[in-house]
């Protein structure tokens, strides 16, 4: 369906919840754009959970526990990150109204985030919103090399321990296809959202602050792709 502008005062969490269930999700022009634009792509970008792929480089990073991982720590500094100025990128589509929709959306047990430390500095991170057992991925940040992709390695593992079946990436780049996420029909996109909302899942399958070594996520991985 085309965009459309909403009114700010109309718009709760719970709108954004049915929205998410139907297929769409909001984003707006820029930052400095007051109002939100619904977004329903014709052609949806998904990872399919069990042929995720982990760059064998990767893998060791992960495996290494060079970096320690977090789920649930500090939504304000993730998001504020994932809005910020970055490598060939100089705005954002992170707004003020979105950034207190998914704080509202944390708050109730929505919204959740993957937070990457090194040393004690948050470096790395993504956010997205849990509905059944569907998790839309939003946005990602790094502030060091690998950081963001060890959150989404970490974040993959985490969904196929709590039982969820759908991860929805919204668009492919290039970044994200090295993964394996594939771009899908609306009408399969819908099908598969359908059977994700009539289900249920655990995002703190691993509760927050329980270690969760490189080891255990790999291992995760490797078991749901042999099925």
């Amino acid at each position: 369906m085309p965009s459309t502008n909403d009114s700010a005062s109309l718009l709760t969490p719970d709108v954004i919840l049915r929205a998410y269930a139907a297929g769409i999700f909001p984003m707006a022009e820029s930052e400095d754009d007051p109002s939100l634009h619904w977004i329903e792509p014709k052609q949806r970008g998904v990872f399919p959970l069990e042929r995720f792929h982990v760059p064998r480089k990767l893998a060791q990073l992960i495996r290494s526990d060079r970096f320690e991982v977090q789920v649930n720590a500090d939504f304000p500094a993730v998001i504020a990150k994932c809005a910020a100025p970055a490598e060939g990128r100089s705005t954002t589509w992170i707004n003020p109204l979105i950034r207190n929709l998914y704080g509202a959306l944390f708050q109730q047990g929505n919204c959740h985030t993957v937070e990457v430390y090194e040393s004690g500095q948050l470096v790395g991170g993504l956010y997205g919103v849990s509905l059944g057992a569907a998790f839309f991925g939003e946005s990602m940040f790094h502030d060091v090399r690998d950081a963001s992709k060890v959150a989404l390695v970490h974040l993959v593992a985490r969904l196929i321990a709590g039982g969820f079946v759908l991860l929805d990436a919204q668009f492919i780049t290039p970044h994200l296809a090295q993964f394996g996420a594939e771009e899908i029909p609306r009408k399969e996109y819908q099908k598969r959202l359908a059977q994700a909302l009539a289900k249920t899942a655990d995002f703190t399958v691993w509760q927050p602050g329980s270690a969760v070594s490189g080891a255990t996520v790999m291992t995760t991985i490797a078991v749901a792709q042999q099925g």
